[in-house]
């Protein structure tokens, strides 16, 4: 994949913290530092190592009574790359209108994360983060500067690529502590 679509300099710069509401100041703290789309990258090849490394046994193994499994977390991770791009997708292209919040938790009520393959989860979240790089990699300093509103909150671009990243590495941090 080739990574010159834009300055690698823009995409370096972590985002001010005016470019991004409270609630994700810590996933943007998270991500790694350098080039977004060089550390998305990165990250999802360790990510899959990690993943593909737990066996289908423990996909539903839970570290506390009443917090998520390995399955859901994994679908979690899944769903907001979902989210993120979606809006990222929309604000890139100027659309002015305001986007609803979501409910992470009702999400996964919702999904059959506990009947799906271990190996199909980890698969769909590859297929997807795959997508979001392209979809960051293909857009230009203007693309990823533009901004809109998100659950009431006003968000850059580049800021939900960088809250991608910090979320998955939140997440991976996890499941490394608590789960494995």
């Amino acid at each position: 994949m080739t990574t010159t679509t834009i300055p690698h300099s823009f995409r370096s710069v972590r985002p001010e913290p005016h470019e991004y509401p409270p609630a994700m100041a810590g996933y943007v703290a998270e991500a790694p530092d350098g080039d977004i789309i060089h550390t998305l990258s990165r990250q999802t090849a360790e990510t899959l190592t990690l993943l593909r490394s737990i066996p289908e046994s423990r996909g539903d193994h839970r570290y506390a009574p009443g917090k998520w499994s390995i399955r859901e977390v994994i679908g979690h991770m899944t769903d907001a790359e979902r989210v993120w791009s979606y809006r990222a997708l929309r604000f890139s292209r100027a659309d002015p209108h305001p986007i609803e919040g979501f409910d992470e938790n009702e999400f996964v009520t919702n999904a059959p994360f506990s009947r799906i393959p271990l190996a199909d989860l980890i698969n769909e979240f590859e297929h997807v983060r795959r997508a979001n790089i392209h979809l960051f990699n293909n857009m230009d300093e203007e693309a990823l500067s533009r901004r809109g509103i998100a659950n009431g909150f006003e968000i850059s671009v580049r800021a939900l690529a960088f809250t991608s990243a910090g979320h998955e590495a939140h997440h991976v941090g996890i499941l490394r502590s608590r789960y494995l």
